[in-house]
């Protein structure tokens, strides 16, 4: 198969949809398959909205087989105010059922801009067996790409991953509705097939009138001689990391639900609780400025590794206690069958989606996004508790190993592909 998949981001540059992408784009092109990857020259996330982000300068590259094409990021002026002010734009715009959908479509295409990628999708005379696309918040790409599919009439997936929020129903509270704006739907539902991360994405655009015939749970998975080899010991002397510890291993920002971590390790402390908490992952600016406004005597308690390479991330893995991502951000969270694969307990978010990856009670704690109690109250449960921990994180690692390696994964996305592309290739 000639396949051509579509996303914001690739490797090197990591993020949960990156490794989700390129290790499907690895193992098809290991099975033989011409995979070609475009993106943007986004190596930083905050790139989309900050011209002084870093970029990746290479235009096109082999990563690990897999063809890697480039495009780079423009930008409005003022980007990180107009950003911003166009996303909200077109959730002013999307309420409205009279605006139509293709001015809708046609303004998206400023957040992201990247007008290159979109004149290479429009022009370019390659030819592709199948298209995907990942992450429905930049809808622009996927737009495109899903033009690209209709002009040859080829089958079109895609892997929304969409944010559902924590809301009284899904894609309803105020960060999921700019995951579920009306073109963005539109765009998930006339596609060829839905390979979702849970049930409760699956649900919500069946519900918005796309069939199950052309929907599969599948979600991403791990590979676990990948994860092999961390070295808690290791990393616990190297910080002096003594007791229970509570680690996040997230980009930090508020709405992955770090600050609320911070705030309820806080609470145990005043408490006279002892707890030690590391964070691991890229500093996003606002984070860094709640950080810098804490009382020293608290801020010096926090270890904060920032982004970490692959080998301290195992090492952290191994050496924590308890995994902490209360987020309202994520459509499954890989990281928490990262900590599972470590026979570690994990605290998410009481979100959609979310809660059903981590079975609460069983494998894992749930805390409402935002309640500092309820935070304080599951991280003090589990480090009170070594055998709740224990009992917890086994049957995690139990249900990582028999649903959720890629080696269970890939198979269903590779049967999908090929199902599709022998179906148009008998099509009139």
């Amino acid at each position: 198969m000639r396949i051509l998949h579509v996303t914001q981001r690739y490797l090197p540059a990591i993020g949960g949809s990156e490794l989700h992408l390129a290790e499907l784009s690895t193992r098809l092109a290991a099975d033989g398959h011409a995979v070609t990857v475009v993106t943007t020259d986004a190596l930083d996330f905050e790139l989309f909205w900050n011209a002084g982000a870093r970029r990746i300068t290479e235009t096109e590259s082999l990563i690990d087989g897999v063809r890697v094409l480039r495009f780079p990021v423009r930008h409005l002026p003022a980007p990180q105010l107009a950003y911003p002010a166009m996303r909200r734009l077109l959730w002013l715009l999307t309420r409205s059922a009279i605006t139509p959908l293709n001015w809708v479509q046609w303004l998206a295409r400023f957040t992201p801009w990247t007008p290159e990628l979109y004149d290479w999708l429009a022009n370019t005379s390659e030819e592709f067996d199948l298209v995907a696309g990942m992450t429905i918040v930049f809808e622009p790409l996927l737009d495109a790409a899903q033009r690209y599919a209709r002009r040859h009439h080829r089958p079109f997936v895609i892997y929304p991953l969409t944010h559902l929020g924590v809301g009284p129903s899904p894609g309803n509270d105020a960060i999921s509705r700019f995951y579920t704006m009306r073109h963005q739907v539109d765009i998930v539902t006339h596609s060829d097939f839905l390979i979702a991360n849970s049930a409760d994405e699956a649900d919500f655009y069946r519900a918005r009138g796309l069939a199950s015939s052309h929907i599969a749970v599948v979600g991403p998975g791990v590979e676990l001689a990948r994860l092999a080899g961390g070295n808690g010991a290791r990393l616990r002397a190297q910080y002096a990391l003594t007791g229970v510890v509570v680690g996040v291993l997230s980009a930090l920002s508020y709405d992955k639900g770090v600050v609320h971590v911070v705030e309820a390790v806080r609470a145990l402390w005043r408490s006279g609780f002892a707890v030690q908490l590391v964070l691991a992952g890229t500093i996003l600016q606002p984070f860094e400025h709640y950080l810098n406004t804490l009382p020293a005597s608290d801020r010096n308690r926090v270890l904060v590794l920032g982004a970490v390479d692959h080998q301290t991330k195992l090492d952290l893995l191994d050496a924590i206690d308890i995994l902490a991502l209360p987020s309202r951000t994520d459509s499954f969270g890989i990281v928490y069958l990262e900590a599972w694969a470590y026979g570690k307990p994990v605290i998410g978010a009481q979100a959609w989606g979310v809660k059903t990856v981590i079975d609460a009670g069983r494998d894992g704690l749930l805390a409402p996004f935002g309640d500092i109690d309820a935070l304080a109250s599951a991280i003090r449960t589990l480090a009170e508790d070594p055998e709740l921990r224990r009992t917890l994180g086994e049957a995690g690692r139990r249900k990582v190993h028999s649903q959720h390696t890629w080696d269970h994964k890939y198979p269903r996305v590779r049967q999908i592909y090929t199902q599709l592309c022998q179906e148009a290739s008998h099509a009139p």
